[in-house]
């Protein structure tokens, strides 16, 4: 059986060969630790066999080196190995908004290729931090640039993550910066602003027209707390209008992602039939019960909170609450996805892998936290088949850190091999 199985091997290679192709390279992973994403466990002395983009094999060293003759070997049998990271909530062209003022300078005073040069260096920042795929939850006044970034990157024409894009996001008319007393004066959006179930049709399909991967929509609006302690907020569209955004959208194969703080938005958006909540502080046990019941995902995004309570107000109040809603959580068995909210604080100040520290901090084990930025994150992106997990079949996206993040989380802060689709782009 062997011996045929060589046989053909050299069939097929002789048949590439005179047909103008070079069989792809294969390449040996030796790690000395494997975390695979899925597994509980820690795997030891382990080979990952890569034929082009893809894992072809993995298991324990000694086999694999046994199907892996004349490949290149990478030696990582000193670190710990793991699929690359995921974040699920970034914006490239946004870099850094604490105030109303920073966010508007960037929106009057930078042209959208000035600021679409500033996104392929994130882009590249957030691969060179282990991110391989990221979900870019809207360009904020940029259009569709963020399609523009993705499509450079897989021409090759710049490094970094597999882009999942959502381009403009939705507000309906005044609820979304920048506004103005000024009649006079047509500022730049920083979304599309909608209004009516017609119109909010037509804007998922423009979107989509033009490379939307993901729909989102801004649920909700001026956070404010009652006598009972419950996070409320204004709703921005009506429930029709909500429900002809999703309803459109997975129509033509797109999901939806909604911003919504406020219990009031939270539950808003959960009646439109969304597939993420983003930032969710104001979530509640029966809000929490609708998300596990109809599979909605939520996306924290702890860390840009925790750098914009420097704002002050109900900032610091929103923090807290989120905190003590993280662990209500992970007991209601929500289904919690990485994602940090970068842009909204600066791609060069905050290493986007600190959003695992907090996870940890607020009550998930180390490997729950990574899980939530690898498989559970390409569950939401409905990518299981590409990505998210070190196995066969997958691309080959794979980081790698000297220390054990599963004994200290702060080690996937300090990435030291990044590897996307069998390209190496870090090597230290």
């Amino acid at each position: 059986m062997r011996a045929l199985r060589l046989a053909v091997l050299s069939i097929l290679a002789t048949a590439a060969m005179l047909s103008g192709q070079t069989p792809p390279q294969q390449v040996l992973v030796k790690a000395g630790r494997l975390v695979d994403g899925r597994s509980q466990q820690v795997q030891t002395n382990v080979g990952i066999l890569i034929e082009g983009e893809r894992i072809k094999a993995v298991g324990p060293l000694a086999q694999i080196q046994g199907q892996a003759a004349g490949a290149r070997v990478i030696d990582l049998s000193q670190m710990t190995v793991l699929p690359g990271l995921i974040d699920a909530h970034t914006h490239l062209l946004l870099q850094g908004d604490i105030t109303s003022q920073e966010y508007e300078d960037q929106l009057l005073k930078q042209s959208t290729p000035y600021r679409a040069i500033l996104a392929a260096r994130n882009a590249r920042i957030a691969l060179e931090h282990g991110f391989t795929a990221i979900r870019d939850l809207e360009t904020e006044g940029a259009m569709y640039a963020d399609v523009d970034v993705k499509l450079a990157i897989n021409n090759g024409e710049i490094p970094g993550p597999r882009v999942f894009a959502s381009t403009r996001a939705m507000a309906p008319t005044g609820m979304y910066p920048i506004t103005t007393a000024n009649w006079e004066l047509e500022l730049p959006h920083g979304v599309q602003p909608v209004d009516g179930v017609d119109n909010a049709r037509l804007a998922v399909r423009q979107q989509v027209q033009h490379g939307a991967d993901w729909i989102k929509y801004y649920s909700d609006r001026r956070y404010y707390f009652t006598p009972d302690s419950v996070l409320r907020s204004w709703v921005n569209f009506t429930d029709a209008e909500a429900k002809a955004i999703v309803d459109e959208a997975h129509r033509i194969g797109r999901p939806v992602a909604a911003h919504a703080i406020g219990s009031d938005g939270i539950a808003a958006a959960l009646r439109a039939g969304v597939n993420s909540i983003e930032h969710g502080d104001g979530l509640t046990d029966s809000l929490m019960d609708v998300m596990v019941r109809n599979n909605v995902y939520w996306v924290p995004t702890v860390t840009v909170g925790a750098h914009v309570v420097a704002r002050g107000g109900v900032w610091v109040a929103l923090v807290n609450l989120e905190r003590k809603a993280f662990g209500r959580a992970l007991r209601h068995g929500v289904k919690i996805v990485m994602g940090t909210d970068v842009g909204g604080f600066p791609w060069t100040e905050i290493n986007q892998a600190k959003e695992f520290e907090y996870y940890v901090q607020y009550g998930m084990t180390p490997m729950q936290a990574i899980q939530s930025g690898t498989s559970v994150a390409a569950a939401l992106l409905g990518q299981e088949q590409n990505f998210g997990t070190i196995a066969p079949g997958l691309y080959a996206d794979i980081i790698a850190v000297a220390g054990d993040p599963t004994r200290d989380i702060t080690e996937l802060q300090r990435v030291k091999f990044v590897m996307k689709g069998g390209a190496v782009y870090l090597s230290q």
